[in-house]
C-alpha cells in the first residue's frame, strides 16, 4: 500500500496537467502548438529512456536510492515494482501487483476531475507546484513507511533480464502488444492536446458557450463514470467467457469512431459528451487487457522482460502522442488531432486483428527454495505433470520456480506440495 501510494502521487501530479496545459500554454511567450505538444508529452520521453535502466540498476544500488533519484525523472516504476516483489512471498505478489494497478487507474480518473478544480484556485503554476510537494511526499513515504527487503535480487516475473531481451523483441505476439500500448497512449495525449481547447469552444445547449477550463471537470466526472459502467461488462465477457480478442479488437474500433466522432462533432457540448463516453470506456478497457495478454502471451520467466519494455513504449507513445499531435494541430486544427488519432487507432488494429487467438493461461509462482541445476531440472519436470500447469521453468540458485496455468483447472494443492514457503 505504501509504494501503491508513492506510485500514485507522482501519477496524479503528471496526470492533473493533462485536461488544463494546453489552454494554458496558448498565453506562454514564444508558443507553438508543436511546443505545447512537446511540453505536454515530454515526461514520456524521459521514462521510456530511464524505465528499464533504473529498474536493473537498483539491483546494484539498492530500491530507495533509485526511487529517490528516478523522481525527478519520473522513472521509478520499474523500480517499485522490483521493490514489491522483494517484500512480497511469491503467493502473494499477483495481488500486490493488482493493487498498484488499481492505484494508477484511479489516480488518472481523480486527476482528469482535480485538475481543472485546482486550476481554478492555484493555476497551472500551483499544480507544478503541487506536483513537487506530492514528490517529496512519496519520499518521506519511502522513508518513514516502506520497509527496507531483508534480500534484494533479480525477479524474473517483475524485472528485466538483459539476456531474454531477444527473446522478447523478436516475439511477434509482444511486438503487438507493445505497438498497441505505445499507439493507445499516443491517442491519448494527442487528444488532450486538443480536448481542453475543444471543451473550451464547443457549444452548449444553450449555444452560447462551451466550457471554461476550470468547470471541465463538470464533464470528465460523469464521463468517467459512465466509461466504467459500460467497461465493466466487456472485461466480465473478456475473461470470463474467454472472448477476449473481439472484445480487444472491437475496443480498438471503438477507439477509432470516438475519435471520428470527435473529429464531426468537438464543436458540440453534446457531441463530444457522447463520443469522449465511448472513448475512455475503450480507453479504461484496453488498459485492463493489455497488461492480462502480456500475462497470457509471454513465457514464464520473461515476464519481467516484457513488461519492462511494455512500459517503455507506452510512456514513448506519450512522447509520439504530445509531439505529432501538437504538429498536427498546428497544421491542420482540432478536426487534424482526432484524424490523426482514428488513423492510428486503425493501423493499430491492422497490426491486431492479425494477433493469435491467446491462451487465457495466467503467470504462477512457487518458492522452491534453493536447488542445483540438475534439481531445477527434475522439479521442472515434476510441476509440469501437475493439473493445470502448461508450462513450467525453474532457474537454478533463484529459488523460484515460474509456471504458466490454467486457473480453472489448476490443481492447487499439488503444487503447494513443492513450496517451501512455511
Amino acid at each position: 500500500m505504501s509504494l501503491s501510494t508513492i506510485f500514485a502521487m507522482r501519477m496524479m501530479g503528471l496526470f492533473m496537467i493533462y485536461p488544463v496545459f494546453s489552454v494554458y500554454a496558448e498565453n506562454l511567450r514564444g508558443v507553438t502548438p508543436l511546443t505545447i505538444g512537446l511540453a505536454l508529452g515530454g515526461y514520456g520521453l524521459s521514462q521510456a529512456i530511464f524505465q528499464i535502466p533504473f529498474g536493473m540498476l537498483s539491483d546494484r544500488l539498492g530500491r530507495k536510492p533509485i526511487i529517490t533519484a528516478g523522481q525527478g525523472a519520473g522513472a521509478v516504476g520499474s523500480t517499485i515494482l522490483a521493490m514489491i516483489a522483494d517484500l512480497t512471498r511469491e503467493e502473494h505478489r499477483t495481488k500486490a501487483m493488482a493493487m498498484l494497478g488499481m492505484t494508477i487507474g484511479s489516480s488518472f480518473a481523480l486527476a482528469l476531475v482535480l485538475g481543472p478544480v485546482l486550476n481554478g484556485y492555484i493555476g497551472v503554476h500551483g499544480i507544478f507546484w503541487l506536483t513537487a510537494v506530492l514528490a517529496l511526499t512519496g519520499e518521506l513515504v519511502l522513508v518513514a513507511v516502506v520497509p527496507r527487503p531483508a534480500h534484494v535480487r533479480l525477479h524474473r516475473d517483475a524485472e528485466p533480464v538483459p539476456a531474454l531481451f531477444r527473446k522478447v523483441l523478436t516475439d511477434g505476439q509482444l511486438l503487438r502488444l507493445d505497438f498497441g500500448v505505445l499507439s493507445l497512449h499516443a491517442i491519448l495525449t494527442a487528444n488532450f492536446v486538443a480536448l481542453p481547447i475543444a471543451l473550451r469552444d464547443a457549444a452548449g445547449l444553450d449555444v452560447r458557450a462551451g466550457l471554461d477550463v476550470r468547470h471541465q471537470w463538470y464533464l470528465y466526472l460523469p464521463v468517467l463514470a459512465a466509461a466504467v459502467v459500460i467497461m465493466v461488462p466487456f472485461i466480465i465477457l473478456a475473461e470470463k467467457r474467454r472472448k477476449i480478442k473481439p472484445v480487444f479488437l472491437g475496443a480498438i474500433l471503438a477507439l477509432a469512431g470516438a475519435n471520428l466522432a470527435l473529429m464531426e462533432w468537438h464543436y458540440s457540448l453534446v457531441g463530444t459528451t457522447a463520443a469522449l463516453i465511448v472513448f475512455f470506456a475503450a480507453f479504461t478497457l484496453m488498459e485492463a487487457s493489455l497488461p492480462s495478454l502480456i500475462s497470457k502471451v509471454v513465457p514464464p520467466d520473461a515476464k519481467g522482460t516484457a513488461m519492462g519494455v511494455y512500459s517503455s513504449s507506452q510512456f514513448f507513445g506519450i512522447f509520439v502522442g504530445g509531439t505529432i499531435g501538437g504538429w498536427v494541430y498546428g497544421r491542420q486544427g482540432l478536426e487534424g488531432v482526432f484524424v490523426f488519432t482514428a488513423l492510428l487507432a486503425l493501423v493499430w488494429f491492422l497490426f491486431a486483428v492479425t494477433m493469435k487467438k491467446p491462451s487465457f493461461l495466467s503467470s504462477y509462482l512457487v518458492n522452491i527454495g534453493e536447488i542445483n541445476e540438475a534439481e531445477a531440472n527434475d522439479l521442472a519436470i515434476q510441476l509440469a505433470r501437475v493439473r493445470g500447469v502448461a508450462e513450467a521453468i525453474v532457474i537454478a540458485g533463484e529459488g523460484t520456480a515460474y509456471l504458466k496455468v490454467d486457473s480453472k483447472t489448476l490443481d492447487e494443492e499439488a503444487l503447494a506440495a513443492f513450496s517451501t514457503t512455511d
